[in-house]
């Protein structure tokens, strides 16, 4: 479906999509130098101006896992899944949250639905034996 707006253009222009462009290729340079904390920085600026980026969401969420607080990126994990509800990585990421948090009921839920989408997935098999022991 095409929009006419304007004369001659046939689409808005956001005016900060190119600011957001070089936001987002800063904040996947400084994750890639594992630079953690300016990475948490500029990802969660970059949130600010586009909500709804499922990678920014998982990675600062991946951030938030190394630095041992896992109710955080249980968060960002949530908001990753609202946009794509069968990533098995979030899930994953999300299940091992919960282990660590000895929410063993949560992580099972998260390998669930791991196995129904990849029955075969050995990181979950080999979660679910920990829970389960």
């Amino acid at each position: 479906m095409t929009i006419l707006v304007g004369l001659f253009s046939r689409t808005p222009k956001d005016p900060q999509q190119k600011k957001n462009i070089q936001k987002f290729k800063e904040f996947k340079k400084l994750v890639k130098e594992k630079k953690y904390s300016e990475a948490l920085k500029s990802g969660t600026e970059y949130l600010q101006k586009v909500p709804h980026n499922h990678d920014v969401l998982f990675t600062i969420g991946g951030i938030y896992y190394l630095k041992n607080k896992y109710k955080t990126a249980i968060s960002y994990f949530d908001k990753a899944l609202e946009i794509s509800t069968h990533d098995p990585d979030v899930l994953l990421l999300k299940a091992y949250s919960h282990q660590k948090l000895s929410e063993n009921k949560r992580a099972i839920q998260c390998c669930d639905k791991i196995l129904e989408i990849d029955p075969k997935n050995k990181s979950v098999s080999k979660l679910l034996e920990e829970l389960n022991s």
